[in-house]
């Protein structure tokens, strides 16, 4: 809904795509991703002389992360906190800047391999530091300190860049994948924590099933265990003893299983924006429940069991978070276009692909790879096709946003 807190001849005067956050960075995010993914399907299937900044195998995974799904976390995340603060969110120049900040960080991770890599990392990372000041600023403002956890999550996400991208510049590739590693965890929990407030919501007000009640102290438990995993993620899943590893994996899978479990799933085969979400989030417990079989040697491939939490929970959590927002925001009703269903589809069938064929059929590793490379290519395809126009338009009920 558009809000009561804004001047509309001033708000008309900005053009529709820095109106709100989501818009350039949800374009520009999935633009990069089905680029991204593109060139690593080409360049996996067909090797040649490469050598971005860091090495081809650490650009892809920090640009998936950093390039691809930072950018829709807080496009997300900076327009959400307009709506929960009523304070007016970055907009017109500053958000042009901090989109610019973003496009400027992928440009120096793919292209200046020749400059000095502190230089490429401070133009990297201030976009993730513009983003902390962009939503610390409404949330202190309105006092909403219960939305203040974003913040300081938004830091670590910066914290952890700056370590990978000092481990690349003191040659110390083991401490720069455990940094990745650690990221991965942090959108983990960042899902966890969001799709703890909005699945089960969503749920119940489209079907009018009841919303289970939250269990506090296994919320507690689920936000716990992914924080403890974010710890051994960065010290190092090799370094820190097995049963530690199996015992805390195996918790964040019943704990994370046991609340998606209560969201009401069974209620939701009708409609693809619920269904999505929940399937997408079930890849949170799957992919610690891999990490498990992982650490007493039942899976040797650890990148197939993270490549679960990668690509099912967060390629899938962002996809159907995108396909939801875009449509509210840009104030069309939630009747999403009939392909997007191909696309939720596609996206958790790259995830299976990921993880099953790498894992336990290690000589279709390759083609594994790729074919889950043309599934999220699809997926995010239809996506752009549909939405792009939506994010680059006026909204459609006349509203500011």
């Amino acid at each position: 809904m558009p809000l009561n807190i804004d001047k509309r001849s001033v708000a008309l005067a900005i053009p529709p795509l820095l109106r709100l956050a989501f818009r350039p960075l949800f374009l520009g995010g999935t633009l990069f991703s089905i680029i991204a993914i593109s060139w690593w399907v080409y360049f996996w299937l067909n090797p040649f002389t490469w050598t971005p900044h860091g090495g081809a195998v650490w650009w892809h995974g920090h640009e998936m992360l950093f390039g691809f799904g930072a950018a829709i976390v807080v496009g997300f995340l900076l327009t959400a906190v307009q709506t929960w603060t009523g304070v007016i969110g970055v907009r017109g120049k500053p958000l042009a800047i901090l989109a610019l900040s973003w496009l400027l960080g992928r440009l120096l991770l793919a292209f200046g391999a020749g400059l000095p890599g502190s230089l490429i990392a401070i133009g990297d990372v201030t976009f993730l530091l513009l983003a902390v000041v962009a939503m610390a600023y409404p949330v202190i403002k309105a006092r909403q300190w219960r939305n203040l956890m974003f913040v300081p999550m938004l830091l670590v996400l910066a914290l952890l860049n700056v370590a990978g991208h000092w481990a690349v510049i003191t040659e110390q590739p083991q401490l720069a994948t455990q940094a990745l590693h650690g990221t991965i965890m942090v959108f983990a929990l960042i899902i966890s924590i969001v799709g703890g407030r909005v699945i089960a919501a969503f749920t119940a007000n489209t079907t009018g099933c009841q919303r289970a009640r939250p269990i506090q102290w296994l919320d507690t438990v689920s936000i716990t265990s992914i924080i403890l995993m974010l710890i051994m993620a960065f010290i190092g899943f090799s370094n820190v003893p097995s049963a530690l590893l199996l015992i805390i994996s195996v918790i964040a899978a019943l704990a994370n299983g046991g609340r998606f479990l209560r969201w009401g799933i069974q209620h939701s085969g009708s409609d693809p924006l619920l269904w999505s979400l929940h399937l997408a989030y079930a890849f949170i417990p799957l992919g610690f429940l891999l990490i498990a079989l992982h650490s007493v040697g039942l899976m040797d491939n650890l990148s197939a069991a993270l490549h679960g939490i990668t690509v099912g929970a967060i390629g899938g959590m962002i996809l159907a978070m995108i396909s939801r927002v875009t449509l509210g925001h840009t104030g069309r009703g939630l009747t999403p276009p009939r392909l997007i269903s191909l696309a939720f589809i596609c996206i958790l069938l790259a995830a299976v692909v990921r993880i099953v064929l790498p894992a336990w059929l290690p000589q279709l590793s390759g083609w594994g790879i790729g074919t889950a490379g043309v599934l999220w290519v699809l997926a995010y395809g239809i996506y752009f096709y549909y939405y792009a126009p939506m994010l680059v338009s006026n909204r459609v009920d006349g509203g500011l946003g």
